[in-house]
């Protein structure tokens, strides 16, 4: 490999790196490896997608929910994200039963763009299973920088 090479690609490692660390990641929430954060401190939990999932999905367009009162498991995909990328579903890191939707997010999608731990959360969820495996905010850092 040539300097060049090395530098580039030093480069490439560096600029993801300072990427992931310019990514907000609250210590108060637990996370999946999809991107996805859960504040499991009230009942129903509440689910968005993180600051790195919103910024790789680019602008959001529109939103699909599901219906409320729906039966999910974790790993079913529960909403689907419309950016001008792409679709992507959010896979539910819980099981339970949805008991409300963002109706804000589905009619201006833009404030999961601008505030997803926030005003941008998804869906709220009432767990059957008290204690969901997820990701401290720690761990997630961890998986963003890999």
């Amino acid at each position: 490999m040539t300097d060049a090479q090395h530098d580039y690609e030093s480069g490439i490692d560096d600029a993801s790196a300072a990427a992931a660390a310019s990514v907000d990641i609250p210590d108060h929430l637990h996370y999946t490896d999809d991107h996805v954060w859960v504040d499991d401190s009230v009942d129903p939990v509440v689910i968005g997608v993180t600051e790195h999932a919103v910024q790789e999905l680019g602008e959001l367009v529109f939103i699909e929910f599901p219906e409320t009162d729906t039966r999910v498991e974790a790993g079913d995909e529960i909403v689907s994200l419309e950016s001008s990328k792409a679709v992507t579903p959010m896979i539910s890191p819980v099981s339970g039963t949805v008991k409300y939707v963002n109706r804000e997010a589905y009619d201006d999608p833009s404030v999961v763009d601008t505030d997803p731990y926030g005003e941008g959360w998804l869906v709220k969820i009432a767990l059957d299973d008290d204690e969901p495996d997820l990701l401290t905010a720690e761990e997630y850092a961890k998986v963003l920088h890999q």
